[in-house]
């Protein structure tokens, strides 16, 4: 317990955060941590990897095919599976303003027609020649179409796997399929 009352800031009488903190660190001590600064990064670490938050200075920029992987990052997407792995995807959706538009989009799509004679039809944004947005890198999109996105399967314009409801953004309504990833 003796590291732990070394700070003056802890130490310091009327000081309420000082306690505060004391108070906490004697929680972790009696715990089990006796590192608690340890304790703290360790758990800054794990909550980083649970978050997948990219490393600094990797979180992408606007579309690009992006920069060089290093040799140890193409064994780890390859691991990552059809789903949630990579850095980038290939996508296509199609945007409508208004959510009814949207799941008359979506109903066409459940009788069998193809995404792009869909997205043609129906999306309402530049992307409208068969809804392609090409390759995508995290960071790069809106959060709500970014989660779905990489939530996604790899599928095919013929037998599409898409969201279902369609994901709303500031932007609108999205429906999204994903092509390819990397």
């Amino acid at each position: 317990m003796a590291p732990i009352m070394r700070s003056p800031e802890i130490a310091s009488p009327g000081n309420e955060v000082g306690h505060f903190r004391l108070c906490l660190c004697i929680a972790l001590v009696s715990a089990g941590f006796d590192d608690v600064i340890g304790a703290r990064h360790s758990l800054q670490r794990k909550k980083a990897e649970a978050l997948k938050m990219p490393p600094k200075g990797k979180s992408g920029g606007k579309g690009g095919k992006g920069g060089g992987a290093s040799g140890s990052d193409g064994a780890d997407k390859k691991a990552q599976g059809p789903k949630g792995g990579g850095s980038s995807v290939k996508v296509r959706h199609i945007l409508c303003e208004k959510h009814s538009r949207a799941l008359e989009a979506m109903e066409k799509l459940k009788a069998g027609v193809r995404f792009s004679e869909v997205a043609s039809q129906y999306s309402e944004d530049k992307a409208r020649q068969g809804g392609d947005l090409g390759w995508m890198s995290r960071g790069s999109m809106v959060g709500p179409f970014q989660e779905a996105a990489f939530a996604l399967p790899v599928s095919s314009m013929d037998k599409p796997v898409y969201t279902d409801p369609p994901v709303k953004t500031k932007f609108g309504y999205h429906i999204i399929m994903v092509e390819g990833r990397k």
